[in-house]
């Protein structure tokens, strides 16, 4: 009895630490969901404001919102064709590397852009304008060269796989097309004939009959000329 007792409280004590693990995992992963959610938000409404000052406000201040705004959209596009790339390609692995090595670079870069827009000096901002474009543009198009690899590895591997695939599709196409490819290539002389019989094969396959039944009248058919009566001789 008191061994039933210690299973039954065993069971009760591992399934609540399962409950348990199970909620802090749901919990967790709500959370991670709400903080995408919020980041997402956040960079879309940053998106919205840089497009907005590099419209509205012209000179070395709307020029920095369009530094960052060309920075973050490339780096964007890179960092998702890479993590939707990898996920069937492992050769990506090694550019994913990369790419984090050049994030340092972008994140870097976007906070000194950030931290230029509040400054006063409009003329210091003039001169640092650039250097600071000439670093953009290189972090660019790095990550444009990088994602323009892989869409083009993908591209590649498609075009391969449907040109394997046609062809495999060409054969068994002809496969079942068989009987065509056989009347082709036989030669008549290849083809069946009729076997000839000897006469002893055709009187033993079938038993004698009389020539002439003279009991059943002679049949007659539909395409034959009827018969010209007999002259007397005159």
């Amino acid at each position: 009895m008191e061994a039933v007792i210690a299973v039954v409280a065993l069971l009760f004590v591992l399934l609540t630490v399962l409950g348990v693990y199970a909620t802090v995992k749901a919990v967790g992963a709500a959370k991670r969901g709400v903080d995408r959610t919020i980041d997402q938000a956040r960079r879309t409404v940053e998106d919205h404001t840089l497009r907005a000052k590099s419209f509205a406000q012209p000179g070395p201040v709307g020029e920095i919102a369009q530094l960052r705004l060309k920075l973050r959209t490339s780096m964007r596009a890179t960092q998702d064709a890479l993590h939707a790339g990898v996920t069937e390609d492992e050769s990506l692995k090694e550019s994913l590397a990369l790419f984090q090595r050049l994030s340092a670079h972008g994140r870097e870069l976007d906070g000194e852009l950030k931290r230029l827009e509040s400054e006063p000096d409009r003329a210091r901002l003039a001169e640092r304008l650039s250097s600071l474009r000439e670093r953009t543009d290189r972090v660019t198009s790095s990550a444009d060269s990088l994602r323009w690899a892989v869409r083009d590895r993908a591209r590649r591997f498609a075009e391969d796989d449907l040109d394997h695939l046609s062809a495999q599709i060409d054969v068994e196409a002809g496969a079942l097309r068989h009987w065509t490819t056989e009347d082709e290539d036989t030669p008549r002389t290849a083809r069946p004939q009729a076997r000839p019989q000897t006469p002893g094969t055709s009187a033993a396959q079938e038993p004698d009959r009389p020539a002439i039944d003279p009991t059943g009248p002679r049949p007659t058919y539909p395409w034959q000329k009827k018969p010209r009566p007999e002259t007397s001789g005159m």
